[in-house]
């Protein structure tokens, strides 16, 4: 039996990004005057300016591409802002998929119950720019998305929660968070070390112990038809 290597289980892919139409809006709200400045100092910016030209696509909408990226995912990095200008970053987990496609502008999750600091929370009440980080870590690809978020309370829309709502995941549903995308860009895959679930390698460990059970069944086999020495 052959023993396919991890890349080849999970179906390992690098993908190249640079040649996708890339994010004009996207450009638009990130690269300030100091980002461009320092484009031209290190050489790249003629390489970024064409792809901010008025008839570059605007990437705002969702295609099946990031709808299918994004349905796969069972974490993500949600950064906002604090009312001290201070960025902060947190994890969000679940089964995969818990963040949702609502259409093709608007995101959306429920935000389970956690350590009750909430820091996300109370950033979004005084500023409703997120920044969201997607990883793919088996085939080394990652989206950026900008957007703007707002909170719902289960009280106030009921039909969105239950469009939010996880079946059979035990974890306490505090509130929904819906973010109305602004811009999205896909990185390259330099510097991105893959990684593998369990349920990712549950397939090679599998096959595995299924070759070692046959070697020692033959292993056995062999040594009963061995003549005993006298």
């Amino acid at each position: 039996m052959t023993i396919l290597p991890i890349q080849v289980i999970v179906h390992h892919r690098s993908v190249n990004h640079r040649n996708d139409p890339m994010a004009q809006r996207f450009y638009e709200l990130l690269f300030t005057p100091a980002v461009r400045a320092l484009q031209e100092r290190f050489g790249s910016r003629d390489a970024y300016r064409r792809y901010e030209a008025p008839d570059a696509p605007p990437r705002d909408r969702l295609t099946e591409r990031e709808t299918a990226f994004i349905a796969a995912r069972d974490s993500f990095y949600l950064a906002s802002v604090s009312a001290a200008g201070w960025p902060y970053l947190q994890h969000r987990g679940g089964p995969a998929g818990f963040l949702r496609a609502l259409d093709e502008r608007t995101l959306g999750f429920a935000d389970f119950r956690g350590n009750r600091q909430y820091l996300s929370a109370g950033n979004l009440a005084g500023d409703d720019r997120v920044a969201l980080f997607l990883m793919d870590y088996p085939n080394r690809r990652r989206l950026k998305i900008l957007g703007r978020a707002r909170i719902v309370e289960p009280d106030d829309d009921p039909a969105l929660m239950g469009r939010l709502e996880i079946g059979g995941y035990r974890a306490r549903v505090e509130r929904g968070i819906l973010i109305r995308i602004e811009a999205f860009d896909w990185n390259c895959s330099q510097h991105i070390t893959p990684r593998y679930s369990e349920a990712e390698l549950r397939p090679v460990f599998e096959e595995l112990q299924l070759r070692i059970a046959r070697l020692e069944q033959e292993n056995a086999r062999l040594a009963a038809a061995e003549p005993r020495s006298r």
